[in-house]
């Protein structure tokens, strides 16, 4: 492979982030002729490389993006659910939730 870092196949999927890549990593690599393999990973290793380097733009645009929802994400909607779905507030003495 053609990049600084030294890759393997477990090394550029716990890379990837999102499980969907993840799993196109893990396709590419077996449905791959053995002859083409090398193209197909130093492929993946350079998107890894790209990733690692964005890393820190992008946490910062997370944190950015996050840092407005923050009040509304901690919004406790459990009792409305239960409400919804017909669960009464209180529990009976002696039964469990099954």
């Amino acid at each position: 492979m053609t990049t600084r870092e030294t890759w393997t196949v477990d090394r550029l999927h716990h890379t990837l982030a999102h499980s969907a890549a993840r799993q196109q990593l893990l396709a590419d690599v077996n449905l791959t002729p053995i002859d083409a393999l090398p193209a197909v990973l130093d492929r993946w290793a350079a998107a890894a490389e790209t990733l690692r380097a964005a890393s820190g733009r992008i946490a910062a645009a997370r944190a950015q993006h996050t840092a407005g929802l923050a009040a509304e994400a901690s919004v406790d909607h459990t009792a409305d659910v239960l409400r919804d779905a017909g669960h009464r507030g209180e529990r009976e003495s002696g039964r469990g939730a099954a």
